[in-house]
C-alpha cells in the first residue's frame, strides 16, 4: 500500500490486477520492474499525481496481481500477453487511451503495449531498458554477470524457482546492492515488502516464466516487428542510469537512443545521474522528467 493512494483489484480475463490510484487529470499507467512491485512508485507516483491520474499496477504474475491460469506455458507471461491484460484492466477502470511509464521489466511491457495497441497508448517512457531482442542480440559476458536474472531465471523449472524460494531476501539485497543504487535509499519496510512478494510459489513461477518468455517468445515478437518495419507510433522517452550498462555497452549503436530509434519514430531521452533504481533513488528528478515529457505539447492526446 502506498500513502495517498487508493488500492483496487481489477478483474480481467487473465485474473485480477492490483492497482493503486491517485490524482486527477490525464491517465498515466506506471509499471515496475524486477524484483519490485508497484511500491517502487510510492514517491514518484505521488509527485505525478499532482498533474495526472496515476495508476500504479503490479504486473500480471507479480506482487498482489494474479498469476495467469495454469497450463498456458510461459507464453502467458510474454510481454504481449501482459500488455493485453493491462490494457484490459485500464479499460475496466474507464481508460481507453492512456500514457505509460515502465521501469526495467515494466519498460518491456510498456513498449510492447505501444507496439501492439497504438490506438490506446498515447505516449510511452522506458526506464533503463533497451528492447528485449536488442538486449539478447547484443548480450555478452557483461550482461550475464551484471544482470544475472536474464539468464538464470530463464533456465528450465524448477531450478530458478527453488533458488528464489530458498532466499528471497538475498535476491533483493543483491539487486539493490549490485545494480548501482545505494542500499540506504530503500527503507527496511520497502525491502521487506519486495522480499515478501517473492515468497509465494505461484508468483515465483510466474516471474520465472516471464524471464523464459523474454528469452524465447518475446524475442520472436520483437524480431518479427523489426523485420516487418513496425515501429512505435507515439513519442517515446528513454531514460537510463548514467552509471549502468546501458550508458557504457552500446556506443557502437549510438547508445540507447540509437537503439530505440530503430523501434520508434519519435525518440527523446538521456542518461540520469543515478543507479538502476533511479526512480526510487531520485524521485523528484525522475518525476520532473516524466512530467515534462508527458505534459509536452502533443505528448498526450487530449481526448
Amino acid at each position: 500500500m502506498m500513502t495517498g493512494f487508493e488500492s483496487r483489484r481489477v478483474a480481467t480475463s487473465q485474473g485480477g490486477v492490483f492497482v493503486q490510484l491517485a490524482g486527477t487529470g490525464l491517465p498515466l499507467l506506471l509499471l515496475h520492474g524486477f524484483p519490485q512491485t508497484s511500491l517502487m512508485w510510492r514517491d514518484v507516483g505521488l509527485l505525478l499525481a499532482r498533474h495526472f491520474t496515476v495508476i500504479a499496477a503490479d504486473l500480471p504474475g507479480y506482487g498482489a496481481s494474479d498469476c495467469p491460469p495454469a497450463g498456458q506455458g510461459h507464453e502467458a507471461m510474454s510481454k504481449r500477453a501482459m500488455a493485453t491484460t493491462l490494457v484490459e484492466a485500464m479499460a475496466v477502470l474507464g481508460y481507453d487511451r492512456f500514457a505509460i511509464a515502465g521501469h526495467d521489466r515494466g519498460g518491456r511491457v510498456a513498449y510492447r503495449a505501444a507496439l501492439d495497441h497504438p490506438d490506446t497508448v498515447t505516449k510511452v517512457a522506458v526506464l533503463d531498458v533497451i528492447p528485449t531482442f536488442e538486449a539478447w542480440d547484443r548480450a555478452d559476458a557483461r550482461l550475464a554477470l551484471a544482470f544475472w536474472p536474464f539468464s538464470l531465471l530463464a533456465q528450465p523449472a524448477p531450478l530458478p524457482e527453488r533458488l528464489i524460494a530458498a532466499a528471497p531476501e538475498a535476491i533483493i539485497d543483491n539487486a539493490l546492492r549490485e545494480w548501482g543504487s545505494p542500499p540506504e535509499v530503500f527503507a527496511r519496510t520497502v525491502r521487506d515488502s519486495y522480499a515478501d512478494a517473492l515468497r509465494d510459489p505461484a508468483h515465483i513461477h510466474a516471474i520465472c516464466e516471464e524471464y523464459r518468455a523474454a528469452a524465447a517468445v518475446d524475442r520472436e515478437h520483437d524480431r518479427a516487428d523489426l523485420e516487418a518495419g513496425r515501429q512505435i507510433a507515439c513519442s517515446l522517452l528513454a531514460l537510463w542510469s548514467a552509471h549502468g550498462g546501458l550508458a557504457n555497452w552500446y556506443g557502437d549503436a549510438g547508445g540507447p537512443l540509437g537503439i530505440w530509434r530503430r523501434w520508434a519514430k519519435d525518440v527523446h531521452g538521456h542518461a540520469v545521474d543515478g543507479g538502476h533504481f533511479f526512480p526510487e533513488e531520485m524521485p523528484e528528478a525522475t518525476a520532473g522528467l516524466l512530467r515534462d515529457f508527458f505534459e509536452r505539447e502533443g505528448a498526450v492526446e487530449r481526448s
